[in-house]
């Protein structure tokens, strides 16, 4: 079995969606940010706290664990600079207590969700896994330092894991029964579809003056059926004991504008977006894509979406969801 900590929230639950046809499914998830009714009807739901050691320790002492995939962190990169103990506090002491409990039960197989933003603002046009990391914010910190916990319990305890850095996690499943919704939203393409669809008045623009060809920011854009993927191949790497201590960027290869986007978002809708332009936000690089050529050929994965397809997807999940509302 393998137990999926965050399992509710958007990329968690798009993972448990793949990994439930090829193996039992464990979902531990407090739901403060995920939602119960995105987790898949043949996975075991259970609502506990990855901070309580005894929610923790009643799940390994109740089943036959072999791995374990963590989602369960607050990702927020402006709340994390103005509330950083509750960064530290969940995203690291709490996979601390997380990691002990593994620890005490014999399971060594570990996958965690980790960060572009561990980078900080980088000098390098396309990153590579052996780009420097000088995160520069609580939240890329505290996944930063979650990196470094692992790699030591790795070489002190026989311990396996993969580290897995996404870029900008976007899309929706193709059911359109599960996609992106946070509260509050922060990201750009849900932000558009939102305003699209009348939700929201308009879009604001950070910044039109960056290095770039239209001078606002470029992103690398994943669709998130993609990273689930890439946590399958992950996972049979380590039950396989193909690989036992590996850090893998997950994107594109290809960034996209802020401006860019919003025009994929016109031509996908058929609607045009009202654009306020705005100030740079501080802490904004101007660039950030990622190469995966690492994983593609260790693990054989590339993401197989782009731009469009993605916003294809988030646009049918986000109109599902504005008929229902």
């Amino acid at each position: 079995m393998i137990l999926v900590v965050g399992g509710a929230g958007y990329i968690g639950s798009h993972t448990v969606k793949e990994l439930v046809k090829v193996s039992e499914v464990i979902v531990l998830d407090n739901l403060s940010t995920g939602h119960r009714w995105a987790v898949d009807d043949r996975a075991l739901f259970i609502e506990g706290d990855l901070g309580k050691k005894e929610d923790v320790e009643k799940v390994f002492e109740m089943y036959p664990i072999e791995a374990v995939m963590h989602f369960a962190a607050n990702s927020l990169v402006g709340e994390s600079v103005v509330e950083p103990l509750k960064y530290y506090e969940n995203n690291v002491a709490s996979t601390l207590t997380l990691l002990k409990t593994m620890l005490k039960y014999n399971i060594k197989n570990f996958i965690f969700s980790s960060t572009a933003a561990t980078y900080g603002i980088p000098e390098d046009k396309l990153l590579t896994e052996q780009s420097a990391t000088n995160p520069i914010n609580p939240y890329g910190r505290s996944k930063l330092m979650i990196e470094h916990i692992v790699e030591d319990f790795s070489k002190a305890y026989d311990f396996h894991y993969i580290v897995l850095r996404y870029f900008n996690a976007a899309g929706a499943h193709e059911s359109g029964s599960i996609g992106e919704r946070h509260e509050p939203e922060t990201h750009l393409i849900p932000i558009i579809l939102q305003h699209l669809l009348g939700q929201r008045e308009k879009i604001s623009v950070f910044g039109t003056d960056y290095n770039t060809l239209d001078g606002t920011c470029i992103r690398d854009y994943i669709h998130v059926t993609d990273l689930a993927r890439a946590h399958i191949l992950a996972l049979q790497a380590l039950l396989n004991k193909q690989k036992q201590a590996e850090v893998y960027n997950l994107g594109n290869g290809k960034g996209y504008s802020v401006e860019e986007v919003i025009q994929t978002c016109e031509r996908v809708t058929g609607l045009q977006a009202i654009v306020e332009k705005t100030e740079r936000r501080p802490g904004d690089p101007a660039q950030l894509v990622a190469s995966a050529e690492k994983i593609y050929h260790e693990l054989g994965w590339k993401a197989q979406f782009g731009i469009e397809q993605i916003i294809e997807s988030a646009w049918r999940w986000h109109s599902i969801q504005n008929k229902n509302d």
